[in-house]
């Protein structure tokens, strides 16, 4: 995977966001930041275009398997 320019960026929350923040991070295993960092991204789309993209060349990679499993011999 290629390495992506990181920023900083800060943020001030209420104490109860931020304890909720903490607790979803540590629940899921991973870091306050990546936990927003996922949020950002899933509200913003790119986890579903990144998603819907795997998804159509898992397709093409599998499409002549999936052709003569299901008995589609137009390929």
């Amino acid at each position: 995977m290629a390495k992506t320019r990181k920023a900083q960026l800060n943020v001030r929350v209420d104490e109860g966001t931020a304890r909720a923040a903490r607790e979803k991070a540590l629940a899921r295993g991973m870091s306050v930041n990546r936990y927003i960092e996922e949020l950002v991204r899933q509200d913003t789309g790119e986890a579903g275009h990144t998603f819907v993209e795997a998804a159509a060349d898992f397709m093409r990679q599998y499409e002549k398997v999936f052709a003569e499993e299901t008995g589609d011999r137009r390929r």
